[in-house]
């Protein structure tokens, strides 16, 4: 007899399952036409303001002494003599096809000189996730269980005069006191021989982590202390401590996954934020990254190179906030039982 109340009970479950999956597969479908849209947006933006930037790229690449014959041969090679609505469409059709396009500064492959920034930018980022992510959450549960002791006061002050400092403040304060002036112990640039890996010189990422770490861990400290304590004061937890729920389980089964969700959101727009950081950060340190290239690019007027770039930043914009709303659905269980 035991049989049947236990195939239901399977049955709930595996439709709970079936459920979850769909709202998790219907988030990312909605979520990827939603960024298709946005980029396709942001392309048309991103293209009709390197159209509008002032001067001839034609002769900003080729230089004053340029003749008005080479300059009408460089305008036919790179599309430029076309209209915006022609050059827009062959650069869309061939992005679309793999080919970013040529670089009008230096006639190579956009692509070539992209990718190994990205993959540079990629590390800095990945470093400063696993190391300013676990230090946040680690601070703001800390803070919230120790609310309005002197660990919290001190936190609290602190993480706001860091989140009022603009990146490039932070960086030439590291840069004054480790590199220069104060401690000669690292170096002051973040500079790799083309073509060699920054893991070749590991000490080059230690400056650039940590002024950006320094700029995500406030706003993640910050909103996962203040989901702790809202979560730590709600009535379930109430009801479970007064059953006598041993204290590391109240906090890290029902607690903490709780708290985890307003602070995934906090990590998902604090890492798109560094989507724009990472230029101010990557240009002073000299980093071989994505954004000292949109500098280098925009400096040099290689319009193919920018828009690329610019469209590669909006599509990490894109798929951080899938992730975020995909792992907020995972990790809340409201969400994934909701009918």
């Amino acid at each position: 007899m035991s049989s049947v109340p236990a195939s239901q009970s399977e049955q709930r479950s595996d439709s709970r399952a079936r459920w979850s999956d769909s709202i998790v597969l219907r988030t990312i479908v909605r979520r990827l036409l939603l960024g298709l849209l946005t980029l396709f947006l942001v392309s048309v933006v991103v293209f009709a303001a390197t159209q509008l930037l002032p001067g001839d790229a034609a002769r900003a690449v080729l230089g004053r002494d340029a003749t008005p014959d080479r300059l009408a041969a460089f305008r036919r090679e790179f599309h430029l003599n076309e209209s915006w609505l022609q050059q827009y469409w062959s650069w869309l059709s061939n992005l679309l096809t793999g080919n970013p396009g040529t670089s009008i500064a230096n006639g190579l492959p956009v692509w070539s000189g992209v990718e190994p920034r990205i993959v540079n930018s990629l590390y800095l980022l990945i470093v400063v996730a696993l190391v300013g992510i676990p230090l946040s959450i680690a601070l703001g549960v800390w803070a919230a269980l120790r609310r309005d002791r002197l660990f919290d006061h001190a936190t609290s002050t602190i993480t706001l005069a860091a989140a009022a400092l603009p990146e490039f403040v932070v960086a030439i304060a590291l840069i004054i006191l480790f590199a220069t002036i104060v401690l000669q112990v690292l170096p002051p640039v973040s500079l790799v021989a083309p073509g060699t890996s920054v893991w070749s010189h590991p000490t080059v990422l230690v400056l650039p982590v940590a002024t950006l770490t320094i700029a995500v861990v406030p706003y993640i400290y910050r909103m996962c202390r203040g989901a702790m304590i809202e979560v730590l004061e709600s009535e379930y937890i109430e009801m479970a401590r007064l059953k006598g729920t041993p204290r590391r389980v109240l906090l890290l089964r029902h607690a903490l996954p709780n708290a985890l969700a307003p602070t995934v959101q906090a990590i998902a727009l604090t890492f798109a934020y560094l989507a724009g950081g990472v230029v101010v950060v990557e240009y002073i340190f000299g980093y071989p990254g994505i954004g000292q290239g949109l500098v280098n690019a925009v400096s040099a007027r290689d319009l193919p190179t920018i828009q690329l770039i610019v469209l590669i930043l909006a599509a990490f914009y894109v798929l951080v906030n899938i992730i975020a709303d995909v792992v907020v659905i995972l990790v809340t269980p409201k969400l994934r039982t909701s009918s």
